[in-house]
């Protein structure tokens, strides 16, 4: 196997030449589960753990290494344990707000091309959900396709119709229906798929992500729940994050269903809902909040018809939510910055009075 069927491509030859050293080789995180690693290079794949300096050393959760990080290791027991060094910058990836109250940021997975983002067609399509989605794939510089599981469940119009809801909501990416049982769909989803290029599976859970990607792999290699008869979902049974090569060459991460997705930047937010943004311009007050204030467009445009309210709900929620996680986040990271300087100098002081 040469490096390239793993993803590796000249953002990763960029960075490799700054930090490589001696006895230093190239890997890539193929699982991530709580701190243990499975690392893999041209020949194998082990175990990995991290060095205390690089543990340490690491100001945020999210500098930890994810599946889909490409890594400095140090191989040791005849090439059978790998030690990280150092993680290469990340050319793409998609986080999110950690779950609970925690103001910090979650990587889900990184140096993705396309993110594959299934909505079922029966109770969990929700237009506002995905739109939060394709925000979080704009943030982290990454494609989205969108994949409807469950095609059986509806009629070609119903599909077509639940197809032009999404086209209205502003949202060009690929769509395609496909149904785990049968072949609808699925043959032209491989079509898709490239050699080389990452591909991550992202979604509820039940919708159909893990029997998907068996699918995809030609053998049930993940475990899978039979469909619950009240609502005709599958339970939740991805558990953690992997990478896996498809036949074609195409590399694969199924990833936990996602009960939460709170979102942390503004700026993929504006992006996502880019017809909102662009009447705002319009907006007589460059701080307009688009709620009460006199002149403003995007009420304008609501009353007018212009603006689908639903839209303009979510865009409102999105906004609030994110701006507070945002502001928190920040006053968070200060404060860390404080309490680092404050331990430096405290050392320091403490030093200098042993010196004496």
């Amino acid at each position: 196997m040469e490096l390239s069927e793993l993803g590796y491509d000249d953002w990763c030859l960029t960075h490799y030449r700054d930090l490589i050293q001696p006895g230093f080789h190239l890997a890539r995180v193929t699982r991530v589960d709580k701190n243990r690693y499975l690392v893999r290079n041209e020949t194998n794949e082990v175990t990995a753990e991290l060095t205390g300096k690089l543990l340490y050393s690491l100001e945020e959760s999210q500098e930890l290494p994810s599946v889909g990080d490409w890594v400095i290791v140090q191989y040791y027991d005849d090439n059978l344990l790998a030690i990280i060094h150092n993680v290469l910058p990340r050319k793409s990836y998609l986080r999110r707000k950690a779950s609970g109250d925690k103001s910090t940021y979650q990587i889900i997975v990184s140096n993705i091309d396309v993110a594959l983002i299934i909505q079922a067609l029966d109770s969990n399509f929700n237009i506002r959900r995905l739109e939060r989605y394709i925000s979080m794939t704009k943030e982290g510089n990454v494609e989205a396709i969108i994949l409807l599981s469950k095609s059986d469940l509806l009629t070609e119009i119903e599909i077509d119709e639940k197809i032009s809801e999404i086209r209205n909501s502003n949202i060009d990416s690929k769509i395609l229906a496909f149904h785990n049982q049968t072949d609808v769909g699925y043959r032209k989803l491989l079509e898709i798929l490239e050699p080389g290029k990452t591909y991550c599976l992202v979604g509820s859970s039940g919708v159909g992500k893990t029997t998907l990607l068996n699918n995809l792999l030609g053998k049930d290699l993940f475990d899978t729940q039979a469909v619950r008869d009240k609502d005709n979902r599958g339970k939740h049974t991805t558990t953690r994050r992997q990478l896996s090569i498809l036949e074609n060459g195409a590399l694969l991460i199924d990833t936990p269903g996602m009960k939460e997705l709170g979102l942390m930047t503004t700026d993929s937010i504006e992006q996502s809902f880019s017809e909102i943004s662009k009447i705002a311009e319009e907006c007589r007050f460059e701080d307009c909040t688009h709620i009460l204030e006199p002149g403003c467009a995007i009420l304008k445009a609501i009353d007018s018809g212009e603006l689908d309210q639903e839209k303009y709900k979510a865009y409102l929620k999105l906004k609030k939510e994110t701006e507070f996680h945002e502001s928190s986040y920040l006053e968070r990271k200060n404060k860390d910055k404080s309490l680092g300087r404050l331990i430096k100098t405290t050392i320091q002081h403490k030093k200098k009075q042993q010196g004496l």
